[in-house]
């Protein structure tokens, strides 16, 4: 790869570093303060009224604090130099946070499936009304962090990811204030382990997504949106591109994509410049900037069966002289 191209890398890098710094932090924060109280208090408030939704709810609040804890895991890490222990960076340990975070969503999703089903044989008495007050609380917290975070969401990607998250688990919250209204007017305390499930459903899903998308990095596979074979299809269309092998598409972190490969070039130009030519191809048709090429020599030809009987005589003529 050119120098050129490396120096493209470091102020790619560099900007992208100074983006993540100069991102909303002072957003995120409130936004998580504001979750983390209320999932507090939802906790105490389901464990007096006896309701098993508002518990559920806040392993709903609980997914939020956590994708805003991991926004603020990557701002800080971004302000991290790399040293050379550490090559990239600290840039996967918001990868471990969120395999982490969707291993204890799942576990505690499944654990409130199963009290679910235990409480339908014998529902315990639910407080409707303050079950019903505390949910609306629940969603009032969950817009007013969307609306917190939507100023920001605009410029940066890990703040746009989180407001999408609370808007979304915002329908926890709606679930468990159906829940309040049933056994408040109707008296079904069953209303209230149904929504529960109901809302364990969209927390395992949200978990799965994360375990998912993490062991996918993990693993490094190739990111969403990256198509291996166009990718392997616009280097063999690059002038000086003889051949291709050792491709690699995989991330360091969800917004880090890199692309190694090594080219074997057809002897008409130099190898940096058909490294150079490759780099800004994928650069420029997919929007990767982290790419190292290894530019390789031209097969040796094969020579005609003639020719390696002359070259053997020559050389045995030499050694007699």
């Amino acid at each position: 790869m050119t120098r050129e191209d490396h120096d493209h890398e470091k102020q790619v890098g560099e900007a992208h570093s100074h983006a993540l710094r100069g991102a909303p932090t002072r957003r995120l924060t409130i936004a998580l303060v504001l979750t983390a109280v209320f999932m507090i208090a939802e906790v105490v408030a389901g464990w007096l009224s006896g309701s098993l939704a508002l518990l559920s709810d806040a392993g709903h609040m609980l997914t939020d604090a956590g994708a805003l804890a991991v926004a603020l895991i990557a701002q800080a890490i971004a302000a991290r130099a790399r040293s050379g222990q550490r090559t990239f960076g600290y840039r996967r340990a918001e990868i471990l946070a969120a395999l982490g975070n969707g291993v204890v969503l799942g576990a505690s999703s499944v654990w409130i499936v199963v009290e679910a089903v235990r409480r339908f044989g014998a529902p315990p008495e639910v407080h409707g009304l303050p079950m019903l007050g505390v949910a609306t609380l629940g969603l009032l917290v969950n817009l007013t962090s969307a609306a917190v975070l939507r100023g920001g969401a605009q410029t940066n990607a890990n703040v746009r990811a989180a407001a999408a998250h609370v808007a979304a688990d915002a329908a926890g919250s709606v679930g468990a204030i159906i829940a309040g209204l049933l056994v408040w007017q109707f008296g079904w305390d069953r209303a209230d382990p149904v929504m529960s499930i109901v809302i364990s459903v969209l927390i395992l899903w949200s978990a799965w997504k994360l375990v998912r998308e993490a062991v996918g990095v993990l693993m490094e596979g190739a990111p969403r949106g990256v198509d291996f074979e166009r990718i392997e299809k616009t280097i063999m269309e690059t002038p000086g591109v003889a051949a291709a092998h050792d491709l690699h598409v995989w991330s360091i972190s969800e917004d880090f994509p890199v692309v190694t490969v090594h080219v074997v070039l057809d002897g008409q130009e130099h190898g940096t410049e058909v490294a150079a030519r490759v780099a800004r191809r994928i650069r420029e048709t997919h929007g990767i900037e982290h790419i190292t090429v290894q530019p390789e020599a031209p097969a040796a030809p094969l020579l005609p069966s003639s020719t390696l009987v002359k070259q053997a005589i020559v050389r045995k003529r030499g050694q007699e002289s």
